[in-house]
């Protein structure tokens, strides 16, 4: 969870990140106006809601729903394989246990990354399918392979220290030709210095430097170092964050439910031209609308197949004064 130390700034803080706050008065009046296309719609994980995530499974289903483009989680193995999972543990979603490095490839292939997946039946009764189909751990090299050459892919990394999965990725990438195709993302900046070594590779910019944009803007501080062209951020629509206000004799800490996409840092982020705005965790009809009316490029979904139902069924949108077709645009990062 961000840690914000506003010492000074909190009622103007709780405002701005208020979901009904009156746009800075820099920002435009309405950011919509400049919006022509629905946000393209990412599988999280290959589709969190719907398969057990970053399996072939899901890919496929993601695939069968059309998603535009596939978010995948990469961790590497014992062997120095780079594989799909996202936890710590393996006992988070499998049916063993310990870290995901502590194993080889060809054993992490026999572990079930279905075992705690649950999904409710017709009747609305809660199982777990994959428990008696179980599905393993898959490598980077197989899902590439099950992707269609056209889909985008993003790749999040999650392992450390970061040198030895760049290399091992970075392997893959080149021997699967697949570098124009993938964009690389992690919360972990140190990816961003790892990846620089190699001139064919798309990163997203840090989160630590998406983050404080955005909460400088929110702050009415200003838009300080817009990313430049060709830049690709990452965030969520709303997040929950902690406030933190330095006093003499100690601190006050308050929980904000935040909107970070709004007019406003979407116009600081688009100060310069293509640059490619990512919306986290957009999963129902409402966000989708924002995230469309805020001119957002793409959002990272956990059910592919609801959100590109939600898209089917929309027609022209109407946001504040202006409007939106719902016409689409080729291309997510």
């Amino acid at each position: 969870m961000p840690r914000l130390i506003c010492a000074g700034f909190v009622f103007a803080l709780c405002s701005a990140f208020s979901s009904g706050c009156a746009v800075p008065s820099a920002a435009p009046a309405d950011a919509s106006e400049s919006a022509t296309a629905l946000p393209r719609i990412i599988a999280h994980r290959g589709g969190t809601g719907e398969a057990p995530e970053n399996t072939l499974e899901a890919i496929r289903l993601a695939l069968a729903h059309h998603a535009d483009a596939m978010w995948l989680t990469v961790q590497l193995s014992k062997d120095g394989v780079p594989v799909l999972y996202r936890p710590a543990d393996l006992s988070s979603l499998t049916d063993a246990s310990g870290p995901v490095s502590a194993r080889t490839a060809a054993q992490l292939a026999h572990v079930n990354a279905g075992w705690s997946f649950r999904q409710a039946d017709a009747q609305g009764v809660e199982a777990y399918p994959y428990r008696s189909r179980p599905v393993g751990i898959p490598t980077l090299r197989e899902a590439l392979r099950a992707i269609p050459a056209s889909m985008p892919v993003v790749l999040d990394m999650k392992a450390l220290p970061v040198e030895p999965q760049t290399r091992a990725v970075a392997q893959v990438l080149s021997e699967e030709n697949a570098w124009s195709r993938v964009t690389l993302y992690s919360t972990e900046a140190e990816y961003q210095g790892s990846f620089a070594a190699y001139p064919q590779a798309k990163v997203f910019e840090s989160r630590d430097a998406t983050r404080t944009r955005l909460v400088r803007v929110l702050l009415d501080q200003g838009c300080v170092d817009a990313p430049a062209e060709h830049v690709s951020a990452a965030f969520e629509l709303h997040r929950t964050v902690t406030v933190v206000e330095k006093f003499t004799l100690g601190e006050g800490r308050s929980e904000v439910n935040a909107t970070l996409w709004t007019p406003a840092t979407v116009a600081c982020f688009r100060t310069h031209p293509d640059v490619h705005i990512v919306a986290i965790a957009v999963n129902d009809a409402d966000d989708y609308r924002a995230a469309a009316c805020l001119g957002i490029d793409a959002v990272l979904s956990d059910s592919p197949g609801k959100m590109m139902a939600i898209r089917a069924g929309m027609g022209p949108l109407r946001c504040g004064s202006g409007r939106v077709r719902s016409d689409r645009q080729e291309g997510v990062t």
